[in-house]
């Protein structure tokens, strides 16, 4: 049952990168909440690679959390626990590395 509940939040990721993918909005996502966000010089492109970085996460998410299929008290949950952690920084980092450094308007 977790693992069912782990690949819904996973599937929300996917379906919300798909979304910001296909996105014809004029204004750019997000990534931070509650920040102001900045002036990004080609929507079209920060909305690919953004949805990009949202489906990989969420792929990867799921696939962390693969080791609640081995059932109550397994110790292999701790490699979902620092997999997560591990998968958060560096969806920040790819994001504050790359896609911000890239699409900012100067």
């Amino acid at each position: 049952m977790g693992f069912i509940i782990w690949s819904i939040v996973g599937a929300v990721f996917i379906f919300l990168g798909v979304y910001v993918y296909f996105s014809k909005k004029e204004r750019a996502f997000g990534f931070w909440a509650n920040a102001k966000m900045f002036e990004v010089n080609n929507v079209k492109a920060y909305h690919h690679a953004l949805g990009k970085l949202y489906v990989v996460f969420g792929l990867v998410f799921i696939l962390l959390g693969l080791p609640l299929c081995a059932g109550q008290n397994s110790p292999y949950i701790i490699l979902t626990i620092l997999g997560c952690l591990f998968e958060i920084i560096v969806a920040m980092a790819v994001y504050v590395a790359v896609i911000e450094k890239k699409y900012r308007k100067n």
